[in-house]
């Protein structure tokens, strides 16, 4: 059964949001500067229409689902991902505000890097800059691994070490000796429950 699909359509012949390809098309082919995205609920299309187009554009358009969700993540808090082109690769990782999307940090891309070591560093980059913010809020990750890794104070990655990537492993040597000498806050560290909220809004949307 194909699942049904919601068309928001910003800028076009008419905008609002169609429920089929067909209406949608007929509003934005031929239009010069449309502006329209599919989504997969009615929920997520009238949060969108709502909001700006630049919210959306190059992104995935699960991204801010959180907002309808029947349960939502703690507000305030902070999201982290990373990105990788490859394995190993091109890895570069930053942090954001939950509600709004506003990037507070964003580091790389470093050489023959990992995805979970990006995720790693970005979690431990957050509770410094909370750290020096005086900060406490909840910061959010949707990787498993790096979460463990951050909480049990050491990178398990099998990278290899190399010339290439000398800056990454001095990173995650500073990193792991911060989580040698600092606390962490209890349950401050979650887990971004993607399926019931959508992408993390930290996102690189490059899936």
């Amino acid at each position: 059964m194909v699942k049904q699909k919601y068309y928001v359509v910003w800028k076009g012949r008419k905008t609002g949001i169609f429920t089929s390809w067909a209406e949608c098309e007929k509003q934005v082919k031929g239009f010069v500067g449309a502006q329209f995205k599919a989504f997969g609920s009615s929920k997520e299309a009238e949060a969108a229409f709502i909001a700006q187009y630049e919210d959306y554009q190059g992104k995935v358009s699960s991204l801010g689902k959180w907002k309808t969700a029947s349960v939502q993540p703690i507000l305030p808090s902070i999201c982290v991902d990373a990105a990788c082109s490859g394995s190993p690769g091109k890895v570069e990782y930053r942090g954001v505000i939950t509600e709004t999307g506003e990037q507070i940090f964003h580091t790389g891309p470093y050489e023959q890097g990992t995805n979970n070591v990006g995720e790693f560093l970005a979690i431990v980059h957050a509770l410094t800059w909370q750290f020096k913010h005086n900060s406490h809020v909840t910061i959010y990750s949707d990787s498993e691994n790096a979460i463990s890794w951050v909480i049990n104070g050491k990178c398990k990655t099998n990278l290899k070490h190399s010339p290439k990537n000398a800056v990454l492993f001095a990173l995650i040597h500073s990193a792991e000796n911060w989580l040698a000498e600092n606390e962490l806050p209890e349950d401050k560290i979650m887990k971004w429950d993607t399926d019931l909220w959508g992408e993390n809004p930290a996102d690189f949307g490059r899936k």
